[in-house]
């Protein structure tokens, strides 16, 4: 039965963003394995295997649909998303698959039109997906330090990398265990350089 479901998700996985286009990304996190068990379409710079951080989620029987709700995604884009909590026959949640949408395009279109910036959506992350998110709050970090200083993340000399690495290190924002590695994704270098980076702050 838990083929089925893995199944039948990666399937609805990989249709969502032919109808979408690139700018849906679907990932299936598996709760058994606390991994993402497959990524269609990945602008997250996540890949399969990469913790789930979902571990903590304490799902009532209701839930079913959890969203929409906003998230801030590497770049500081904008993601919508929603997730679905799928089931077993006995009604244990096995596997979430979480449907995020780049809103950057409609953004600079609302932007052009009505020289305004969207609205933010009025209702707040959920807990149960957030409480343990250290991806989100390394992108809220990253992206934070480099907007303040009119910086772009794909783009940062080895000085200012190693100056954001000091400010991570300092927040213990690295303390979580990939997250050197996930840090090295966004900065597009190698999790080798990262380390490296550490060790000159210990020197």
């Amino acid at each position: 039965m838990m083929s089925d479901i893995r199944s039948n998700a990666t399937a609805l996985a990989r249709a969502i963003p032919m109808l979408f286009g690139r700018r849906a990304e679907v990932v299936l996190h598996d709760l058994e394995t606390e991994t993402i068990a497959y990524i269609e379409n990945p602008f997250s710079k996540r890949k399969p295997d990469d913790p789930s951080n979902m571990q903590e989620i304490d799902f009532r029987p209701g839930d079913t649909v959890i969203g929409p709700y906003e998230k801030m995604n590497w770049d500081g884009s904008i993601l919508r998303s929603i997730s679905v909590v799928l089931r077993d026959e006995a009604g244990a949640a096995q596997f979430v698959l979480c449907i995020n949408h780049d809103l950057t395009d409609l953004h600079q279109l609302s932007q052009l039109v009505h020289n305004l910036q969207p609205a933010q959506m009025a209702s707040t992350q959920p807990d149960s997906l957030f409480r343990n998110d250290w991806h989100e709050r390394l992108n809220v970090f990253v992206s934070g330090w480099c907007t303040q200083r009119d910086l772009r993340i794909d783009a940062l000399d080895r000085e200012a990398r190693r100056d954001l690495v000091s400010a991570l290190q300092v927040s213990n924002a690295l303390a979580e265990r990939n997250a050197a590695a996930y840090v090295a994704r966004l900065l597009g270098v190698s999790r080798a350089t990262i380390y490296n980076d550490l060790k000159t702050l210990v020197e």
